[in-house]
């Protein structure tokens, strides 16, 4: 009896002395690399957004982070509601992303608010992020949001206006009262006007509904209207233009998906390119760049884009080198 006890305790150390061994020579388990996560928001659906956000997902595959493979990519649209982009921005805290992007002011806002000093926030596309109390200077952010800005190029646009409507005395300026960044650009846009000897008068919207009812106003007192980065003007376009063509007046616009809608001309930034570096940026801040100082980017050169049948509603010719601008460098929509 001793002896079959003695044989059992035997066999039993044995066998888990071969199953260590044997366990120890087996390969380790892959470790799975965790892929991270970008929320994207954007505040509403329209062209110059949409081209935005379709640039920050290239710009992040082009390091590396491409969507449903290295990266995942949460977009959020807050289809023109504010009180969506508080509840979007948070969801992306509560889900512990990685980074967030954000398409325009409102959104960069809500963004920067629920990250709290924390979760990386990389602006795509924001006008006067200093002013918008985002960052603290655009060398040195100082805390967890950088990106791109898109301050327009203000005075070509102006000279591109003078050049093709030599004649306009009086320009209106319509922006919205809501969004930061149309103010600054406006409010801006009206102080090169008086420098230039014309005369700027600046009407707002509260939002797209308005549109209808302040165009009909501001074509009496005008002789040309300037339309600067602005979500709802952009979102509220071809509303004004069809009051602008009834009246004969010509819209210059910041962006060329403006133009698309109907205005008659723009120098303008490519939205895409705005998009695309914001979207690097946030690659690079996925790798392990600290946002804190890591400078903004701007993206300031644009170029010409013309609305032939536009110009045909309006009885305007536009000049030649304007024209030829468009052409070798720019666009003409036709």
């Amino acid at each position: 009896m001793k002896r079959m006890i003695a044989f059992i305790s035997a066999l039993v150390i044995f066998l888990i002395a071969a199953f260590i061994v044997t366990d120890k020579n087996q390969p380790a388990s892959p470790v799975t690399k965790k892929i991270p996560t970008v929320g994207i928001l954007q505040p509403l659906t329209h062209p110059a957004l949409d081209e935005i956000h379709r640039g920050v997902v290239a710009g992040l595959k082009a390091e590396g982070f491409i969507a449903g493979k290295t990266v995942k990519l949460d977009f959020q649209n807050a289809q023109g509601d504010q009180s969506n982009l508080k509840t979007m921005s948070t969801k992306f805290i509560d889900e512990k992303v990685d980074l967030m992007a954000a398409i325009a002011t409102p959104a960069a806002q809500a963004c920067a608010n629920a990250a709290n000093g924390k979760t990386p926030v990389i602006l795509a596309g924001i006008t006067d992020p200093v002013g918008a109390k985002l960052i603290k200077t655009d060398q040195h952010p100082g805390g967890n949001i950088t990106g791109t800005s898109g301050d327009a190029p203000l005075d070509k646009q102006l000279q591109l206006l003078q050049q093709v409507v030599p004649q306009a005395k009086t320009i209106g300026i319509i922006y919205s009262s809501s969004d930061h960044g149309g103010e600054y650009n406006a409010k801006n846009f009206a102080k090169l006007v008086t420098q230039a000897g014309l005369t700027p008068k600046l009407y707002t919207i509260s939002t797209t509904n308005d549109m209808q009812q302040v165009a009909q106003q501001m074509v009496q007192h005008v002789d040309a209207v300037y339309a600067p980065q602005d979500n709802n003007v952009a979102t509220a376009m071809k509303t004004l233009i069809n009051v602008t063509n009834v009246a004969k007046k010509p819209v210059f616009a910041s962006a060329d998906t403006m133009v698309k809608d109907g205005a008659l001309a723009a120098y303008a930034i490519t939205q895409f390119d705005l998009g695309k570096v914001a979207g690097q940026m946030a690659g690079q801040v996925l790798k392990g760049r600290n946002p804190a100082n890591y400078p903004l980017a701007y993206v300031s050169k644009g170029h010409n884009v013309l609305n032939e049948k536009t110009a045909q509603t309006l009885g305007i010719k536009f000049p030649t080198a304007v024209t030829k601008l468009a052409q070798t460098k720019g666009e003409i929509i036709k």
